[in-house]
């Protein structure tokens, strides 16, 4: 009998460790994101999306604008004021700015807008299109708790944050 209870204590520890699996792999599920390849975006767009990829691992701070922490709407606003396109600064403005184009339409240089809080539609994020293929559209933004990285409408998180995009060019 004494035997027999560190084996069942083993049986029931190494059970318990299963649920983890099948709980990480569900974090990792990816949606398919229809979207129009055979445009080519522009030299200024792709201008743009280059200069923003420069901020890649740059920490995040509400209301920055530089290498040294910069927000959403300030790594969008600093993109453009470099190439001599003047846009608002901050994401509400930016969310009304340009014209408004279907998901299956983006191009390298548009935005796409994010509504992140919870049971709430306002749009309270932004990111630059960085790149369009089959299936997928890829994003650089400056997240609150990573800063700025790219990231992808496939994911779970931004495929059901997604509100909208506008092209500005």
């Amino acid at each position: 009998m004494k035997q027999l209870l560190p084996l069942l204590l083993l049986i029931l520890l190494l059970g318990s460790c299963k649920s983890k699996k099948s709980y990480s792999s569900k974090k990792r599920q990816t949606h398919t994101v229809k979207v129009n390849t055979t445009a080519k975006p522009s030299e200024k767009a792709e201008t743009i999306a280059n200069y923003a990829k420069k901020f890649n691992g740059t920490r995040y701070k509400y209301g920055g604008t530089t290498k040294r922490g910069m927000d959403c709407s300030g790594l969008v606003y600093t993109s453009f004021n470099d190439n001599n396109v003047s846009v608002p600064r901050t994401t509400g403005g930016l969310s009304s700015y340009g014209s408004w184009i279907d998901v299956k339409e983006v191009n390298v240089g548009d935005l796409v807008f994010f509504a992140t809080k919870k049971n709430s539609r306002k749009v309270n994020h932004v990111g630059i299109v960085t790149n369009v293929r089959t299936g997928n559209v890829e994003f650089i933004h400056a997240s609150s708790s990573r800063g700025v990285m790219i990231s992808s409408l496939a994911e779970k998180y931004w495929y059901f944050a997604f509100v909208q995009a506008r092209r500005i060019l």
